[in-house]
């Protein structure tokens, strides 16, 4: 807060006044970064994730899924490491990040409660088992490392979460691997 203080040439006291604490700063990045705007609808009631749940097909929802999930990683997951590092020093980022969480975790049960209204799990993957992989899954580290160490393209994670979801989740009668994305140029 203090750096951000100094490049805008105001006390940090002006900074939370205007802005409030850290952890509300931080929480409002994150969830700008995450949905792409500042409207205030909550992640799982927006357009494209109702448009994402309105298909039949187990495989698409998956693929709907990845790609939005993508998209948010994209902008997002900087800022969501950046509070989980933060954490360990900070109690009120320690909140933020159990709340982040605590979000992740609601998701990947909606996304599962998804699947099961369409497909049965795969044999031998409890419900519980599945929330626990889509919430590893869709780890802001896992986005990041494989971005910045392995530098794998947006589409690259979109495709390995679709792959590894269908895999995962889902009982090989009801999956087909997708195609890889076709690079660009």
């Amino acid at each position: 807060m203090r750096a951000i203080a100094e490049r805008a040439g105001v006390s940090v006291p002006t900074l939370e006044l205007l802005f409030g604490r850290k952890r509300e700063v931080l929480k409002m990045a994150v969830d700008v970064a995450r949905a792409g705007d500042d409207e205030p609808v909550p992640v799982l009631e927006r357009v494209d994730v109702v448009a994402a749940a309105s298909t039949a097909d187990p495989r698409v929802l998956i693929a709907r899924v990845a790609a939005l999930l993508a998209d948010a990683q994209e902008r997002s997951a900087g800022l969501v490491l950046t509070v989980f590092e933060g954490a360990d020093s900070d109690p009120d980022l320690a909140t933020l990040a159990d709340d982040l969480a605590a979000q992740r975790a609601a998701t990947a049960a909606w996304l599962v409660n998804q699947l099961l209204d369409r497909a049965s799990l795969r044999t031998g993957c409890t419900t519980a088992e599945a929330v626990n992989t889509v919430w590893l899954l869709m780890e802001p580290a896992l986005f990041d490392r494989m971005r910045r160490h392995r530098h794998w393209t947006r589409a690259d994670y979109q495709h390995w979460v679709t792959t590894a979801l269908m895999r995962l989740l889902l009982d090989a009668a009801s999956t087909t691997t997708p195609s890889p994305p076709q690079e660009a140029g």
